[in-house]
């Protein structure tokens, strides 16, 4: 897939200010600092699109970006820790509940976890509950350009076990925002879903 266009569209609290335009969503969420606002920005080839900030917890909102005038890119706020009030911490926690679970338009969720750590626990409750609920998933290992190429693909391996046992057989990717590593195949997947979504 080339991406020809993307374009941040708006923002919203809750699922009732999504686009007025419906059209396939891709949703990327993980831990606060993880690289989401990286990913998107390498993804679409376009520096600056969604803001990196190296203060965890800095997307509150949940973000639209336009891709090609057919789908979305959402940005989610990250889950964990984040240097907000723990009112705030709820008010979040309530928005990403909301929307994975009542987003109609909802195609894939990315699941970003840093290469460099062993699988959390809270990573490891997020995607049981995501996979309880029926959402369509996928996991994206970030920052893989800190390791070498045969460690990065011995944590994939590795990752991708411990999450078959809770969430079944669900892909994998490496990647690095850095270097590029990742973006064709992550975008062939989001092709082959809109793929089938026009199928249907």
């Amino acid at each position: 897939m080339k991406i020809t266009s993307a374009v941040f569209l708006q923002s919203c609290r809750d699922i009732g200010g999504k686009p007025s335009l419906k059209a396939p969503e891709f949703a990327f969420i993980g831990r606060s600092n993880v690289g989401k606002s990286s990913l998107i920005n390498m993804l679409c080839s376009k520096k600056g699109l969604a803001h990196t900030s190296a203060t965890p917890g800095k997307t509150k909102l949940i973000n639209y970006f336009i891709v090609n005038n057919k789908w979305y890119i959402v940005d989610l706020p990250g889950y964990g820790f984040a240097r907000i009030s723990k009112s705030g911490q709820t008010q979040l926690k309530k928005m990403i509940e909301e929307y994975v679970g009542r987003s109609m338009e909802l195609r894939t969720l990315f699941v970003l976890l840093d290469s460099r750590i062993d699988f959390q626990e809270i990573d490891r409750n997020f995607i049981s509950a995501a996979a309880g609920a029926g959402v369509d998933m996928a996991i994206v290992l970030t920052k893989c350009d800190k390791l070498s190429a045969s460690r990065a693909a011995a944590r994939a391996a590795t990752l991708h076990g411990q999450i078959k046992e809770i969430a079944g057989d669900i892909p994998v990717f490496v990647s690095s925002a850095e270097k590029g590593t990742g973006k064709d195949g992550i975008l062939e997947f989001i092709e082959r879903k809109l793929n089938e979504t026009n199928k249907q």
